[in-house]
This record gives structure tokens, C-alpha cells and sequence, in this order.
């Protein structure tokens, strides 16, 4: 005790701090991927007396700091999350983890997988829009019909394999989970609410600047949203009021397969089978997410496929109707009104080939990070499911010109002729399950053309409340779109009517948008081929948008549709 009384005595000699030991990797937590602190200032740092304690990061000042040995990547990290430097990235750091997503039905579930991109984009490319493909071939023939459907089926399934790779951006790690945040992206900036706030904390001394920044930011997004917002809502809300027209009639028509003149019960009219059809919808969008309808979409697309073949397949068995011409008669026309003919034409081939506006947010269910980014399983989704797009495509316009040729009817189309023609020399049960399987496809692509309109509605309110949407408001919005829908079809029931000026509009969203996103984010070499090919299809895109379109509206003009405001038949 006297010895270690004499040892403590003695003056403590000044030593140099000690040099700290390489510090071990530290995997950060799970509950800490999110927290901001990662991106701004470390968490640890050595003390006056040489002692190593976790203090505050404020108390250190900036000039002070020790440089931090860099904790390597883990595999389980994605490259999204992982800590940035500048203060610019830091911003895009707050954008790319908006807490907002979680709350959302496209991005509340992303255990999504090749599988379901296959059954989400088989359900929606096809569609009852590809029923009237054979009208396009009574003008332009059989030569230059095929070419065009062929070269538009190339054309579209490239911009969406844009669409695919423009989905995550290597450079800053951000997702554009819906088609309009990538229109921003590219044509203007999308804006985050508190963004510019966190923006100006950065740098006190951005000052006058901040007003330019903002104004140049409202007027890229006014732009973007020129651009793109009506096209892409007509493609969502626009498809729902088509698919209550399509499958309310057909459900009268199965309706009366069915009965067959023997149901004693008085027939419903056709307004009440739009109620019908309209009621199942609106229960069915009850699902809260775009992952969650799934298995309707695996119905819907295995529903596409059988009455696409059922049809065709009648169709030729039946043989050609008497009469059938396939030469166009340009004498009876003048060159003008040809000319206008053909591009109308265009416009019905577009029409069929929609869907752009969802790939996007289908691709947003699914998990990414560095080493397995979505852009794989969504590809690989793709490609099964335009495989099987063009094996129903194809035949159905090629057998429907054949066995109809010019008599084929534009309202309705290859469906329309099939109960008009075949009505009575065909068995009943395959009418019935035809019409069937157009009712629960219709249902099932309802869905999923509702659900970027259900996003969209949602965040108005998540945006305001900065809370989730409680399940009671979420089943009324949706009832008020479902129902809201089913107005518009009463009131429009002649819609159909305009595929070939509504194809023109949406055409810019499938054929040309992707080509310039591609330019201005990705920023090929110019002159490159990458760079010529992007800039002629987005030119030509944007060309055929607006003579197609003066196309639809002189036909509609020049030879006029049946207009029965609130009296569909």
C-alpha cells in the first residue's frame, strides 16, 4: 500500500495522446438506413483527453473534425442509402428517401417480382383497344397495314425499354416510381415541399439566387406537366370510362346469352349493366396496393389471351363473310380526304399500343439495390409478356381484316363482328365464354388503369396531413373515382368512337417522351447512333402526334359520329 501511496505521488509525466487503433467496420443498423445523420457529420470522434467518447457532432467544430476511416460497403446496403458527401447530393439524398412512398399504393409494397411485371403488363397491354386494329388495315391494306403494326410494335417496345432503364438513376441512386415524377426529371425539376427549405439551410449566402431557382423550377415543372399530365390521366381515368362501356355492354350481351330468351325477370337496361359492372370494380379497387391485385392481374391477362384466340380463332373458322373487299376504293375519295384516312389510321395502331404510362410505376413494386437493381426482373417480365402480346396482336388483326375485310365496324370492332355476324351459326357457349372473359378482363384491368389515379388522389392528402390516408377516406376516394367514371361513360357513351384522335394524343407518352428522357438524362455522346436514333423517333413521335391528331379531328368532322350524350345503347 506505502509503495502504490509513493507511485501516486510522484508528478504525472506529459505523454503524447496515444495514436487511436484502426477502427473495425461497423455495420450500421438496419432502423438507422434512413437517419439523416448518416449524410452530414460522423458519429464518433476523439476526445481532448485522448479518450474516445460518443459526443454531439455540433460541439466539433467543422476545421477539428479527424478524417474517418470509411466503412466499407456490406452487400445488404443498397447504393441509394449509402452515406453522401456533397451538399448537392445531400439534397437528393432527402429526395430520394421521401418517407411519402411508403404511404402510397404503388410504393407501399415492394416485394414485387419478374412474375408480377409480367401479369401487370400482359394485363394491361392488351386490351379491347387491340380489337380494332383490323379497321386501321381497311385503309391502309394488307402490305402497308402489317409493315405499320410491325414497325409500331418494334418502336414502342423500345421506348419501353427506355422507360425500364431510365427507372433508377446509377449516378445520384433516385427511383421514378410514376411516369410524371420522370417527366419532371427530364423536362423540368421535380419538387419535394421541403426540399428548398433544406436546400437553403446549405448555404446562407444563396440569397438572391433562391428566387430564380425556384421560379426556373415552377416553370420547368408547368412544363413537364404540359407535357405529359393529360395524356398520362387520359390514359388512366380515359381507359377506366372505356372499360365500364366495354364491359357494361358485354355483360348485357352475356347476360342475354345466358337467359336466351327464357328469364322471365325483366331485362336490366344498359345505363343499370354499367352500374353493374361499375359496383364490382369499385369493389374490387378496395386492394390497398399495386402488389396486392397481383393475382386479378394473372386473371385479367389469362383472360386477354383466351377471348383474343377464341375470337380470331372463330373468326377463320367461320371463313371469310360474302362480299369482302380488302382493296380500298381511292376513287371514291379525293387525295386530301385519303391522305387524312391513312393518318386516322395511325392513330387507331397507336391507340393499341398504350400501357406506357403504368411501366413505370409496375417496375416501382419491386426491390433494387446495387448489386440486383429492379431494371433486371422487369426486363426479364417484359419480354415474357410482349411474347405473348404479339401472339395475340398479330392474328387478330391479320384473321379479322381476312375474314371481314371492309365491313369490319369501327365501334367495337373485331368483338362487335364476331356477335353480328356469327351470332347465330356459332354454339352459344363459346359466345358466352367470350364474352366472359372481355367482363372479367375489363374488371381486372380496371385495377390497374385506377391506380395511378388512386395514387395521385392520395397524395394530395399525404402531402397536406404528412400522415398515411385512413382506410375508411381511401375506400370513398376510390368509390368517388370508380363512380365519377361511371358518369362519364352514361354521359360519353360514344368514346370508342374517337380512337383514332385519342391515339393521336397518347402517342407522344408511348413513341416519343421515352426518346428525349433518354437524351436529356442519359446523355449519350451527340452525334453518336444512340444520339441520331433518340432524336428521329422522338421527332417522328412528335410529328405523327400532331397530323394524326388533325387527322381525327377532320374524319370526326368530315363524316361525323353518332353523338348520344346520356343515351348509351
Amino acid at each position: 500500500m506505502g509503495e502504490g501511496k509513493e507511485i501516486g505521488s510522484n508528478p504525472v509525466t506529459p505523454r503524447p495522446a496515444p495514436v487511436p487503433a484502426p477502427t473495425p467496420p461497423i455495420s450500421t443498423p438496419p432502423s438507422q438506413f434512413h437517419s439523416p445523420s448518416l449524410s452530414r457529420s460522423p458519429l464518433l470522434h476523439v476526445g481532448g483527453d485522448g479518450g474516445d467518447r460518443i459526443e454531439p457532432a455540433k460541439k466539433t467544430p467543422r476545421s477539428m473534425t479527424p478524417r474517418i476511416i470509411s466503412t466499407p460497403r456490406i452487400s445488404l446496403t443498397p447504393r441509394f442509402i449509402t452515406p453522401l458527401g456533397s451538399p448537392i447530393r445531400r439534397v437528393l439524398h432527402l429526395t430520394r428517401l421521401d418517407p411519402q412512398d411508403a404511404w402510397l399504393p404503388i410504393t407501399e409494397s415492394r416485394n414485387g417480382n419478374a412474375y408480377y411485371a409480367a401479369f401487370h403488363t400482359l394485363c394491361s397491354g392488351i386490351g379491347i383497344q387491340a380489337l380494332v386494329l383490323p379497321v386501321a388495315f381497311t385503309i391502309l391494306g394488307w402490305t402497308w397495314g402489317t409493315i405499320c403494326v410491325t414497325l409500331a410494335f418494334i418502336w414502342q417496345l423500345y421506348t419501353l425499354y427506355l422507360l425500364v432503364q431510365l427507372h433508377e438513376s446509377h449516378e445520384t441512386g433516385m427511383r421514378y416510381s410514376r411516369y410524371m415524377q420522370l417527366a419532371n426529371a427530364a423536362f423540368g425539376i421535380y419538387v419535394y415541399p421541403d426540399l428548398l427549405c433544406v436546400r437553403f439551410s446549405f448555404n446562407d449566402s444563396f440569397g438572391p439566387k433562391l428566387v430564380v431557382a425556384i421560379s426556373e423550377t415552377f416553370s420547368g415543372e408547368r412544363l413537364a406537366k404540359l407535357l405529359a399530365l393529360f395524356p398520362i390521366m387520359y390514359l388512366s381515368g380515359g381507359t377506366c370510362v372505356a372499360l365500364i362501356i366495354i364491359g357494361g355492354s358485354t355483360s348485357k350481351i352475356f347476360y342475354d346469352i345466358l337467359c336466351a330468351g327464357t328469364c322471365s325477370a325483366g331485362h336490366l337496361t344498359t345505363v343499370e349493366w354499367y352500374l353493374v359492372f361499375t359496383s364490382a370494380a369499385v369493389l374490387l379497387s378496395q386492394l390497398p396496393n399495386l402488389n396486392s391485385i397481383a393475382g386479378v392481374s394473372l386473371i385479367g391477362a389469362i383472360t386477354a389471351v383466351g377471348y383474343c384466340t377464341l375470337i380470331w380463332v372463330i373468326s377463320v373458322a367461320k371463313g371469310r363473310i360474302p362480299g369482302v373487299s380488302y382493296d380500298p376504293d381511292p376513287s371514291a375519295k379525293s387525295e386530301i380526304v385519303r391522305l387524312f384516312d391513312i393518318l386516322n389510321a395511325l392513330g387507331i395502331i397507336s391507340f393499341a399500343f398504350r400501357g406506357h404510362n403504368l411501366i413505370l410505376e409496375i417496375q416501382a413494386t419491386m426491390p433494387s439495390d446495387e448489386k440486383h437493381p429492379s431494371r433486371v426482373p422487369m426486363w426479364r417480365g417484359v419480354k415474357v409478356s410482349y411474347l405473348m402480346i404479339a401472339m395475340c396482336i398479330f392474328p387478330l388483326a391479320v384473321a379479322g381484316f381476312w375474314a371481314y375485310g371492309d365491313k369490319i365496324p369501327e365501334n367495337g370492332g373485331m368483338l362487335t363482328a364476331l356477335y353480328t355476324y356469327h351470332g347465330r351459326d356459332t354454339a352459344q357457349s363459346l359466345l358466352g365464354l367470350t364474352s366472359l372473359f372481355v367482363i372479367i378482363n375489363a374488371v381486372s384491368s380496371f385495377q390497374i388503369y385506377g391506380m395511378p389515379m388512386f395514387d395521385d388522389m392520395e397524395s394530395q392528402f399525404t402531402v397536406r396531413m404528412k400522415r398515411p390516408l385512413p382506410w375508411w377516406l381511401r375506400a370513398v376516394l376510390r368509390a368517388m373515382f370508380g363512380y365519377g367514371c361511371f358518369f362519364v361513360a352514361v354521359a360519353i357513351p360514344f368514346l370508342g368512337s374517337l380512337a383514332g384522335l385519342i391515339g393521336g394524343i397518347a402517342l407522344p407518352v408511348t413513341l416519343a417522351y421515352p426518346c428525349f428522357m433518354w437524351l436529356k438524362i442519359k446523355k449519350p455522346r451527340p452525334y453518336g447512333p444512340t444520339w441520331w436514333l433518340n432524336w428521329f423517333l422522338g421527332a417522328l413521335g412528335m410529328a405523327l402526334s400532331g397530323v394524326v391528331i388533325a387527322a381525327g379531328v377532320y374524319v370526326i368532322i368530315k363524316t361525323g359520329i353518332r353523338v348520344s350524350f346520356f343515351k348509351p345503347q
